[in-house]
């Protein structure tokens, strides 16, 4: 796809930030970003001052300044981070995350997203399995322990001293050593997968019509160039989001320079299920316009994308214009040390995409929205 890419400087950027499904408001991803900020800065020798988060209505940013020896960017950069909803669907009781997280999970295979995962990318289905596996493992365990009078042919008397131990075993060892793997937290990340792929959800539904403001808002400031950035289910929330209002108010989008980049390629994840109906619409309405150019950043060994895979003709729409993918390696990205310290959390690698590098790199998040160089050019990195 060919995109006319502005030349010179930016001066003025609006970036629109999905983040993925974490437990961080506003705050917290603002301070992140400034520790990552000031990293990157020190490595590519520019200042960088990241100003507190301002709320104006429902509307939550932060103000970026970067000054390099010729040039200047100013960066007001909007998060529309669902950490309330995060906090409700982790701050159940455990028994109902679990019920509630094996429903969903049945919905995903039934829905043909779990078949799909293996087909097209067989780490995320794997991905998909690992939470739910590990618990049931942890559950078949427990049931063991709890029966274990009656098929040692002990005294029956015994299975309630067994299944006193098996509660221990499983709701005071087994599922606080998961925590590590944050078991319960991937249960309520699939329940949201759902919802944002359905639209059944009430909650979701009002937070997508309560973002529309802030979208708005943000939009109708000046500046030389917007960027919609999002990370892992973000990407699938940003495009409920944008594409609500691709398809109500198309003329928000006239005239501006957008770049739309999705980090982690994790749109399939819901989009894939068979009640997505909207969301599949809505990346190819997005996709479509002609004001947004998007491109896919993915990386090998990180196991929570869709590495390869091109979402748009995926979600259905093959005579559309395709995103193109930009593939990173944390490995040339990072020091020795740090590389080995995270390749192994995969949830922590996931994360990489919006975190400072350890070297100059062809791609980094800070320097795309609060750096010179236009978002777009990001899409061929040298």
């Amino acid at each position: 796809m060919s995109f006319d890419r502005p030349s010179g400087h930016v001066t003025k950027r609006i970036v629109l930030h999905f983040p993925g499904f974490e437990p961080l408001d506003a705050v917290k991803h603002q301070a992140r970003y400034k520790r990552s900020a000031v990293k990157t800065a020190t490595l590519h020798d520019f200042k960088v001052q990241v100003g507190p988060v301002q709320i104006e209505g429902p509307s939550r940013y932060f103000d970026v300044d970067s000054q390099g020896a010729d040039w200047r960017t100013m960066s007001r950069v909007y998060v529309f981070d669902h950490d309330e909803i995060v906090k409700s669907l982790n701050g159940r009781s455990t028994l109902h995350r679990m019920v509630s997280g094996y429903l969903n999970a049945a919905r995903v295979v039934w829905e043909g997203g779990a078949l799909s995962y293996f087909k097209h990318a067989w780490r995320f289905g794997l991905f998909f399995l690992f939470p739910f596996l590990l618990v049931a493992i942890g559950l078949a365990l427990s049931v063991l322990i709890a029966t274990a009078p009656y098929w040692l042919g002990l005294d029956t008397s015994l299975l309630i001293l067994s299944a006193i131990v098996a509660y221990v075993v499983f709701f005071r060892l087994l599922l606080p050593w998961s925590d590590r793997w944050h078991t319960l937290h991937l249960f309520s990340d699939w329940e949201l997968a759902v919802a944002v792929a359905s639209l059944e959800k009430p909650y979701f539904k009002q937070w997508v019509e309560d973002s529309l403001a802030s979208v708005r808002a943000a939009l109708a400031e000046p500046a030389d160039e917007y960027v919609i950035s999002s990370h892992s289910m973000g990407s699938s929330i940003a495009t409920q989001v944008i594409g609500t209002l691709v398809e109500r108010e198309p003329s928000l989008f006239a005239g501006k320079r957008i770049t739309f980049v999705t980090l982690g390629g994790a749109i399939l994840q819901c989009a894939l299920l068979r009640s997505a109906e909207v969301l599949r619409a809505r990346i190819g309405a997005i996709a479509r316009m002609k004001e947004i150019f998007w491109f896919d950043v993915q990386c090998l060994t990180d196991a929570i994308n869709f590495y390869r895979c091109q979402v748009v003709a995926l979600a259905g729409h093959h005579d559309a214009p395709q995103p193109p993918i930009v593939f990173i390696r944390l490995k040339h990205m990072l020091s020795s040390e740090r590389y080995r310290r995270i390749k192994r959390d995969f949830l922590r690698v996931h994360r990489q995409y919006v975190l400072d590098a350890d070297v100059r790199a062809p791609f980094d998040f800070t320097l795309m929205t609060a750096g010179p160089r236009p978002a777009a050019s990001f899409a061929n990195p040298s």
